[in-house]
């Protein structure tokens, strides 16, 4: 667990400097420059992720059990997935209905995310990993909003063409996932 929990650490660490390290990070990018801050974060980003999927393919190997999920458990986080797929696109796609009215649909689809996994799998180690990024999507989105309306960030206002181009994608990327790269990457059907 512990290569799980140094990863985890090392990862949020990294993405959660613009929350609670804001004018330390906007310093470091003036000394340094954008590039070599991009650069830092890019490599620590990766060793943390390495180390999050090393310690979380240890954890499912020696797993600790702290609750049996229901069945349909499976169902409902399948769907919540569909959506989280549909906020994760719209955080990219230009003039949607649902970045203007979300401002961060990213955060928003992380937390659909990781709350689905989380009431579907019991295990101590998909606590950790899950719970970790609940937590972080729900600080990170508050942290989001509250500097967007401290700057006033308007939001380009959303086309019904982004919008629909939105739900393709979401739905495509999902379907590619849950039918194929879930069970290829994962080593688990989601289905």
């Amino acid at each position: 667990m512990i290569w799980l929990i140094a990863g985890l650490v090392l990862f949020f660490s990294v993405h959660s400097a613009r929350i609670f390290a804001d004018s330390w990070r906007t310093r470091c990018i003036q000394v340094k420059g954008e590039n070599v801050w991009k650069g830092i974060y890019s490599l620590l980003s990766i060793v943390g992720l390495l180390l999050i999927i090393y310690g979380y393919g240890l954890s499912r190997a020696d797993p600790v059990f702290l609750w049996t999920p229901p069945t349909w458990t499976r169902h409902l986080a399948s769907l919540l997935v569909l959506f989280s797929f549909f906020l994760l696109a719209a955080a990219y796609v230009p003039g949607n209905h649902i970045k203007a009215r979300l401002g961060q649909p990213m955060y928003a689809g992380i937390k659909i995310w990781a709350f689905s996994h989380l009431i579907t799998n019991g295990r101590l180690g998909d606590t950790l990993l899950f719970g970790c990024f609940l937590v972080w999507a729900i600080v990170g989105f508050s942290s989001a909003r509250r500097r967007d309306r401290l700057a006033g960030t308007v939001y380009m206002s959303g086309t019904a063409k982004g919008t629909v181009i939105t739900f393709v994608a979401g739905f495509i990327a999902y379907g590619v996932f849950a039918s194929y790269l879930h069970r290829v990457l994962i080593g688990v059907p989601p289905f």
